[in-house]
Formats: C-alpha cells, sequence, structure tokens
C-alpha cells in the first residue's frame, strides 16, 4: 500500500487535533498496574506497542509475539524474569530478532533470571521461566540504550528487598530514565537516583491512584515541523503540559528557532498547546546534541531540509538499533529528495539545500517514524510515502489527522 499526498488549502483558523496518550508513559504505567492493579489509567495510548505489551502483561504461558514493539521487547523479558512461575517463550518480527538484548539479560541473569537465547547469543528469541531473585543489586551499561535500565525498575518495586541498580558510563536518553523514577513516585514508590546509582525500595501495595497520561510530544514533533514548513498555519493540540515529564518536550524551543511559537494553554478540561508560525531569521544550519532525544532526529532533519538549511546532529547512536537502522535509512531516503547528507557512528550532517526533487516515493523500512517525519515534506512536493499503515506503531490516526490540516492523502494498494 502507499499514501499519495498533496497540498491542499489549509482551513481557516486554528486546527484543533487530540494527540493520543503517550506510549512511553503508557507503556510504563501498564507494567506497574500489572504488579499494581489500584492504578487506574486515563488517555492511555492506543498505539500497537502498547496493545501488544497490554497483552503480554496477561499472558503465563505459551509463546507472545511483540512484532516490532522493542519496548514491549525490553519491558516484557524483565517483567516475565522477575514473575515466579512463567514459562514463556517471548518472539518478535525479523528485525527484532536482529536488534541486541544482551546487556539486559546479562543484567537480569546476574540478578539470578533464567532466560535462554533459542536462536543467536544475545537476541530473540528469549525463552524465561519466571523466578524469585536471589539478588538486589545490579550493574548495567547505560549507554546503549534506557529501555534497558527502566526495564529493571519497573520490575524493581516488586521484589523483596527492591533493587539497587549501578549505571556504567553516561546514560543514553537520560529523561525517559528520569521519567520512569517519576512515575514510580508519583505512585508512592520510594525511588532515589544519585553519582549514578538508582535506589528503588519494595512495595507491597499501593492505594488506590488515578493517573491522567499526557499526550504524546514524539508524535507532536510532525505537526511542529508541518507549521515550520507552512507560511501561516496554526494547530492546537491537546493534552499538553508546560512542566511535561517527557524529552521529546524539549520540542518546544528547538522548533522556536525554526520559526515554531508554542503557547501553552491551560483549562479546567484539558491543557493544550498551540502551535503558530512565527518569523525569524533561520540559522545557515542547526547544530544539536540529541542524546537525550532521539526519536527527534528524523523530524529535524526533514524539516530543515524542507526549509533549505543545513543541521549537524549528534548523539545518535541508539538510531542504529531501532526498527532499521534510522541513519542508513534517513540517508537513502533524504538523498532522493536531492539532499546532501553524511553520516557517521553518532551524528548526521545535512548540507543546506537549494532544491527540493519532485515526486518522491519514500520507502519507510518498516518504521513509523520514517513515514511520519517524511509526511511534512508534502508542503514542499508531493509525496509518495510506502507501507503506509507502519504508523500504527505509536500514531494510528495520524493520516486522519493529517487530513484535517487541508492535506490529501490518498491510500492505494
Amino acid at each position: 500500500m502507499k499514501a499519495i499526498l498533496k497540498r491542499g488549502s489549509f482551513p481557516q483558523g486554528n486546527i484543533e487535533i487530540e494527540v493520543g496518550g503517550s506510549k512511553s508513559e503508557s507503556n510504563r504505567l501498564l507494567v506497574l498496574q500489572s504488579f499494581f492493579p489500584d492504578i487506574s489509567l486515563s488517555n492511555l495510548s492506543n498505539s500497537d506497542d502498547t496493545i501488544v505489551l497490554g497483552k503480554g502483561l496477561k499472558t503465563n504461558t505459551g509463546t507472545v509475539d511483540v512484532h516490532h514493539a522493542g519496548t514491549a521487547m525490553r519491558f516484557l523479558t524483565a517483567y516475565f524474569a522477575a514473575k515466579e512461575g512463567v514459562e514463556i517463550v517471548l518472539t518478535g518480527s525479523r528485525r527484532m530478532h536482529e536488534r541486541p538484548i544482551r546487556i539486559l539479560v546479562d543484567a537480569l541473569t546476574a540478578l539470578g533470571a533464567d532466560i535462554e537465547y533459542l536462536n543467536d547469543f544475545g537476541f530473540p528469541p528469549l525463552k524465561i521461566r519466571g523466578k524469585k531473585f536471589s539478588n538486589s543489586v545490579v550493574a548495567i551499561d547505560a549507554q546503549v540504550s534506557s529501555q534497558y535500565i527502566s526495564a529493571l525498575m519497573l520490575i524493581a518495586p516488586s521484589l523483596p528487598k527492591g533493587l539497587q541498580i549501578h549505571l556504567k558510563g553516561k546514560v543514553t536518553s537520560a529523561p525517559y530514565v528520569e521519567m520512569t523514577l517519576s512515575l514510580l513516585r508519583k505512585i508512592g514508590v520510594t525511588a532515589k537516583f544519585s553519582k549514578n546509582i538508582i535506589d528503588i525500595g519494595p512495595c507491597n501495595q499501593i492505594p488506590h491512584i488515578d493517573v491522567t497520561i499526557e499526550s504524546d510530544w514524539s508524535s507532536a514533533s510532525y505537526f511542529y515541523s508541518l507549521v515550520a514548513l507552512s507560511e501561516n498555519l496554526e494547530i492546537k493540540l491537546s493534552s499538553f503540559f508546560q512542566n511535561s515529564i517527557q524529552g521529546d518536550s524539549a520540542l518546544s524551543s528547538i522548533f522556536g528557532a525554526l520559526g515554531v511559537e508554542t503557547k501553552f494553554i491551560a483549562s479546567e478540561n484539558k491543557n493544550s498547546i498551540l502551535l503558530s508560525k512565527e518569523n525569524v531569521n533561520l540559522p545557515d544550519s542547526l547544530f544539536l546534541d540529541l542524546s537525550d532525544m532521539p526519536d527527534l532526529a528524523q523530524t529535524i532533519a526533514l524539516t530543515c531540509f524542507g526549509l533549505g538549511i543545513g543541521c549537524t546532529l549528534h548523539g545518535l547512536h541508539t538510531l542504529k538499533i531501532k526498527e532499521t537502522n534510522r541513519l542508513v535509512a534517513l540517508q537513502r531516503e533524504l538523498q532522493k529528495c536531492g539532499a546532501k547528507i553524511q553520516i557517521g557512528h553518532s551524528a548526521l550532517q545535512l548540507e543546506k539545500s537549494t532544491g527540493l526533487n519532485s515526486d518522491v516515493s519514500i520507502k519507510t523500512y518498516q518504521d513509523h517514524r520514517m513515514a511520519m517525519a517524511f509526511a511534512p515534506l508534502v508542503l514542499k512536493t508531493d509525496i509518495v510515502i510506502d507501507d503506509p499503515d507502519v504508523v500504527t506503531k505509536s500514531y494510528p490516526s495520524f493520516w486522519k489527522d493529517i487530513k484535517k490540516l487541508g492535506i490529501s492523502c490518498v491510500l492505494v494498494d
């Protein structure tokens, strides 16, 4: 299937879009809810990843297939390992079998877990026999993926002595670790983080608590890109908080330099952000370290290209182990559009562009963010997105929502 995108006329006034709940918050809270059923959740993400995780958490025997959901693979590995009596084969897509998980498995094994690799050493699929852990202190490499750390943190309150996690090296995507800490504290768990040591106390039960999940800032990034590439587009997005626990909320300051003004609107019913086009002197090139927010890399690179400016983005080493190697995928597809781009181990450099090729067909490589990051280029030229259904991984209503902006989106086989 393909999505054929063509620019139309923007509706008058601002367009209001309800962005779904944060996938990152939802996934963490679902794991915690499985340990503490008195947690009540609202505005839960309806993404494929969250649905897959939710189904997995209700399974005790047999096979759990997470498909492309990397977060589900990591969180469920720790969850099943710590759940006494379960016996699970945890598997996923072919790409998932290429995504490393040894660092997490090694840490769990050091705690006393029983995990077996069924194919290649260090990679899924896994056979997990849940058991009571014998240790309560563990060390883990913090430089590869914050999800490994969060996976351990989420099971920590269920362990008899809690868990002390010693982090080796600089933490990658640190805001996601802080998010996990914040959610643990929110439900009443004792959680401390100091000098590369995370200390989480045990918790037998918590009193009833209602938790409203903030909408997803990563999903909001595509609307920031659309406003940046427009002449006068205004979009109102709900429900977002000014003091967000999501690292990707840094969008509001990053895109300020690209001509997008963010106004926070608080009300009794919901909190929103109003995005509007602002006349600014664009830089010749943007220089950013995205170690704390690597999921924004594709959107920022595409926005800079569409604006005709360059960018140098660092801290992108985790992009190579995502749904695809995002650095390679970005380079290939941007070059189709006429970009001059170089990639390295953990960075990309995009030169200032002088033009954009027309009628480009973009491959998505089974990566939801490739589809959504390239879509805003429709404001510069007609564009075709291959495999558009891949967006259901994080944002099922994406194509429906961009149609509200007057963009023509025709899905064809």
